[in-house]
């Protein structure tokens, strides 16, 4: 017997909704044929709100669970940062939402954000604590930077510098494949 299609909600922001792109070539596509280059049945669900912030994610959440995700990649925090917003709101938030999460039974990639540096080391350290905090207290897999390879590379932006091009979202698909080949895994093994 087949296994049944693996659904995966990638909760984020404009870096998820693919801002600035055309369809079928935002990150919610490019990752589903990665993974399905790959043998897997796999179904990415783009829940990804441009300018969305951690509240903003957990507002919707319940809306996005309506989809019955096994997994879910959670990829908030970068406007909350770009907006100065107070580190520990933003905790609390992603908090929020990995407990609904796992009390829910969805398994998750938390996505990782790194303050820009022009924000101050004090800012910088409680921000980028964020994300191995909780990943730890929830025992989800974090991969530390979601603009991993891309972040400060003008060739893989768009002209605003702060959202990837096609080949950019290429690049981040690549790097955070292996971790979502792993989460497809753990829902397998969950379901």
């Amino acid at each position: 017997m087949a296994a049944a299609e693996t659904r995966i909600l990638a909760l984020g922001d404009s870096l998820t909704a693919g801002y600035g792109l055309p369809a079928g070539q935002g990150f919610t596509f490019q990752l589903e044929q990665a993974l399905k280059a790959k043998g897997l049945d796999v179904r990415v669900l783009n829940a990804g709100v441009s300018g969305d912030t951690t509240a903003g994610g957990l507002a919707r959440l319940d809306w996005a669970l309506g989809d019955k995700p096994d997994a879910a990649i959670v990829a908030l925090g970068a406007n909350d940062m770009l907006r100065g917003l107070d580190p520990t709101r933003a905790e609390q938030n992603l908090d929020a939402i990995l407990g609904k999460l796992k009390a829910r039974g969805v398994k998750v990639l938390l996505a990782g954000m790194r303050a820009a540096p022009n924000l101050g080391r004090d800012y910088a350290g409680r921000f980028d604590a964020i994300y191995p905090e909780l990943s730890r207290k929830y025992g989800v897999e974090l991969y530390p930077f979601f603009l991993d390879g891309v972040a400060g590379i003008a060739a893989l932006n768009q002209p605003d510098g702060m959202h990837p091009t096609a080949e950019g979202i290429g690049a981040m698909v690549q790097r955070i494949l292996p971790y979502v080949e792993r989460l497809v895994g753990q829902a397998r093994q969950a379901g």
